[in-house]
């Protein structure tokens, strides 16, 4: 599995990655950062995979290739959990979450794909 997970921090506000992270994979509320319109951002990344089946409300398949992906939300934050999937599928996801102004958080790395560095 790869995880993905975005959040939008709000104007003038700058954390620790790693830490907001944390707090936000633990279903914690973090101060500083913006409440997302998640039902929003699950409907566009719906209408982006529409030629993959879904599989459930928050899950999708490759049917004509390789992947699988789930997404987790909280108010604040969209993790998607990413299975056997290709790089510029995971490309495709991070650019329809920057439509809405949330840039990637690679905890892998760990690094932000943000203009700001900390």
């Amino acid at each position: 599995m790869y995880e993905l997970l975005f959040w939008q921090y709000k104007d003038g506000i700058y954390l620790n990655h790693h830490l907001v992270y944390e707090a936000l994979v633990e279903k914690q509320e973090v101060e500083g950062l913006e409440t997302l319109p998640t039902e929003v951002i699950l409907n566009r990344i719906n209408s982006v995979f529409s030629t993959w089946e879904k599989v459930d409300d928050n899950s999708w398949k490759n049917t004509k290739g390789k992947g699988a992906f789930q997404i987790k939300t909280t108010p604040q934050s969209i993790q998607i959990d990413c299975y056997g999937t290709e790089g510029k599928t995971m490309n495709l996801l991070a650019d329809t979450l920057e439509e809405f102004k949330c840039p990637l958080y690679d905890p892998q790395i760990p690094v932000r794909y943000d203009e700001m560095t900390e």
